[in-house]
């Protein structure tokens, strides 16, 4: 694997598991009063649409990362809704 590949694999790898945190301190504390829902909704529409392009180019690493990032980010973003429909 040359240089360009191993930092484009490592970059990806940080920021899908970027969100894991975030998602597990949510989960545990279901405390999304911080959180911003604007942020949340734009990014997990935007990861959505990498998707999408993924999946219309053949792109598998692409498809992967978002996918994994879709699934943290979304979760963050289902407790935040959730929350905001209990007040």
């Amino acid at each position: 694997m040359d240089l360009t590949n191993l930092l484009g694999n490592v970059a990806a790898f940080l920021t899908t598991i970027s969100f894991l945190p975030q998602a597990i301190k949510t989960i545990r504390s279901g405390n999304t009063k911080q959180l911003s829902l604007p942020m949340y909704l734009l990014f997990v529409s935007g990861v959505l649409l990498w998707i999408l392009y993924g999946l219309s180019n053949n792109q598998l690493p692409i498809i992967l990362g978002n996918g994994i990032t879709f699934l943290f980010a979304g979760t963050i973003l289902t407790y935040k809704l959730i929350d905001l429909r209990k007040k």
